[in-house]
């Protein structure tokens, strides 16, 4: 009885295509083995040497300077001289108030000083008047003293009748009154302008106070930029009355800014004050890189400082990752090139190679944050005008 070819399949299967397809099963276990560990490979070497040194996050903003513009005295709003979105220069006129009630103060003031200065020059000659009249007082004391000593050894010889004597004893004795009274009067006149001349007079420094402190008022009915940058968030209208302290606009200085960089608690252990950081903003996308460095690491978390804080001593408690804000400072040129706005979404990526430095900042820092000096030469502006009023009430010879 003959087999039938299906009987005689398994036979050549087994003579020849079996093998053949283990070997090709086992290479190709082999080329995905080999894959898997050169995956493998080049992961470790990414992470040993990319990314082990470097800790990145996208929970970063930029921040800024947001310079708030108030009033300093009480009036009404009479002109508005810059918008928002527009730029200003610092010692730049933005509000102007009406200045009707502040020039009337700096009158009054103005004539009160002059006023003040003709007093003490008043009273200085009344004090020299005074000091005239003692050396008058002191020599008819000198007089009668005299006459009575004249007469004294006449009366010994009955030459002088005894009322004459008298008469003479009474003289002195009057004219030592008149001394003593006038030498008080002498006193009370020097009392107010000894010690001083008229200008340095308590009096007058006084007056000068008030006219300085009106001056200035009437100044700040101008309210200037302290500093460079747009202005935004203007609220201000004419015919507004405002109050002191009250906000009118902001400005922002956009060349000045930095990025708050919301690191996960895990990822600061080897964050340093000092290292580099490169930063890229999605406004601009990837093309475009921002070079900074670490400056400082927030004191608290995020929630930690929240209107709300979390209540974690609870029965129901989840633990949740927190975030430390860390401050970026940015180069100044690469934000001329590239303006940022405060608020704008970044990436950072901080190099951690080298982490010796501080964590926390060793000295206290001696620069400051932010100044202006559109303000210093108010002072010395009031005091120029004083000056000229007080010299234009002096008088001729007048120390």
């Amino acid at each position: 009885m003959s087999a039938s070819p299906n009987d005689t399949q398994p036979a050549q299967d087994e003579s020849g295509n079996a093998p053949k397809d283990k070997r090709k099963r086992g290479r190709a276990l082999l080329i995905a083995l080999l894959v898997f560990v050169l995956a493998g490979v080049i992961w470790f070497l990414l992470w040993l040497f990319v990314f082990s040194t470097r800790e990145t996050t996208d929970d970063a903003y930029v921040g800024g300077n947001q310079v708030a513009i108030s009033a300093q005295v009480p009036g009404i709003v009479v002109g508005v001289y810059a918008d928002d979105t527009q730029r200003v220069n610092a010692g730049q006129v933005l509000v102007r108030l009406d200045p009707t009630d502040a020039d009337v103060a700096l009158r009054k003031a103005g004539s009160a000083l002059a006023q003040a200065v003709r007093q003490v020059r008043q009273q200085t000659q009344s004090a020299a008047s005074a000091d005239a009249a003692l050396v008058a007082r002191q020599q008819d004391l000198k007089r009668a003293q005299d006459d009575l000593k004249r007469r004294l050894p006449l009366l010994a010889e009955k030459a002088v009748a005894p009322e004459e004597v008298q008469h003479a004893r009474d003289a002195v004795t009057s004219a030592q009154s008149a001394l003593d009274s006038a030498q008080r009067q002498a006193d009370a006149a020097r009392a107010l302008v000894d010690g001083s001349n008229v200008e340095d007079n308590p009096t007058v420094a006084q007056a000068r106070a008030n006219f300085r402190q009106a001056w200035v008022a009437a100044q700040r009915n101008a309210i200037v930029a302290p500093i460079d940058g747009y202005v935004a968030l203007r609220g201000v209208q004419v015919g507004n009355s405002v109050q002191p302290g009250q906000q009118l606009m902001t400005v922002v200085p956009l060349h000045d800014l930095w990025v708050d960089a919301n690191f996960k608690e895990g990822q600061l252990r080897h964050v340093r004050i000092g290292q580099p950081a490169k930063v890229e903003a999605d406004i601009y996308g990837g093309g475009v890189e921002y070079h900074g460095k670490v400056i400082g690491l927030g004191a608290g978390t995020g929630s930690a400082f929240s209107l709300l804080p979390a209540q974690n001593a609870t029965g129901n408690w989840i633990k949740v990752v927190q975030r430390v804000p860390v401050r970026i400072a940015l180069d100044p040129k690469d934000l001329d090139k590239h303006p940022l706005r405060i608020g704008l979404s970044t990436a950072v990526t901080v190099d951690i190679t080298d982490d010796k430095g501080d964590v926390l900042p060793a000295q206290p820092s001696n620069v400051p944050v932010a100044q202006t000096r559109v303000y210093d030469d108010v002072a010395s502006k009031a005091d120029a005008a004083a000056d000229a009023i007080v010299r234009a009430n002096l008088g001729a010879g007048v120390p």
